[in-house]
């Protein structure tokens, strides 16, 4: 699967955001400074913003092709989990991953509940509110959700940035168990270089809202 962003250009207060360029997933990595306009390129991908210009197509499908085309982001399959997680805290683990599921939308008989529940490893916690729960165990809960709407791309927003070192470690086989169980290409986006080198195929790095540099992560973030 691949992402194209075809001269995709959004004004901001601080800069234009621009990119051209093709992510060839399962894992691409995009990396940078705070501010460098990581999560508005997300945001664009996700159909959270509209370009000002420029197209983007996630395999042969048209996500946006400013002006005249704009693909709702209900209609994308695209997942995203934002930094704070976006979980309901007045709700418990199961009410959160069950939250907007749909089993006759699911194509992949390998995305059940039961099942995603078994890999992220959450059978013990369905039954406890997301406020009682750790930091690490939190963002097993988003990606859970995350995948139980059965996207064709997962975008991640600096996941591990409020976790420690340890439960960094414990939170990184995870992220291969969607790729590798549930066949999810990723975007995964961090300012934390060693994340990227552990994870990633390719990363683009981002300065000012420009691509200047892209490559293996090990070469560009040496």
């Amino acid at each position: 699967m691949s992402l194209r962003l075809n001269n995709v250009r959004l004004s901001l207060a601080a800069f234009t955001l621009q990119v051209d360029a093709t992510l060839d997933l399962p894992i691409a990595g995009i990396f940078g400074p705070s501010g460098a306009g990581k999560t508005s390129l997300l945001e664009l991908i996700a159909g959270l913003r509209r370009p000002n210009a420029g197209s983007i197509l996630l395999d042969s499908t048209v996500l946006s092709d400013a002006p005249a085309s704009f693909l709702p982001p209900r209609l994308r399959r695209v997942g995203y989990v934002p930094q704070d997680l976006a979980l309901f805290p007045h709700l418990s683990v199961r009410a959160n991953l069950v939250y907007g599921f749909r089993v006759e939308t699911v194509e992949d008989e390998r995305v059940t509940l039961k099942h995603v529940v078994e890999v992220m490893e959450l059978a013990q916690l369905l039954d406890r509110n997301v406020t009682n729960l750790s930091g690490g165990e939190q963002q097993r809960v988003a990606f859970a959700r995350a995948i139980l709407s059965a996207p064709r791309l997962l975008l991640l927003d600096e996941p591990m940035n409020s976790l420690d070192s340890r439960l960094k470690q414990r939170l990184v086989p995870f992220l291969f168990r969607i790729r590798d169980e549930f066949r999810i290409p990723l975007i995964y986006v961090t300012h934390d270089a060693s994340e990227l080198k552990s994870l990633c195929d390719e990363v683009l790095i981002l300065e000012d809202g420009r691509v200047v540099e892209r490559g293996v992560p090990a070469d560009v973030l040496s």
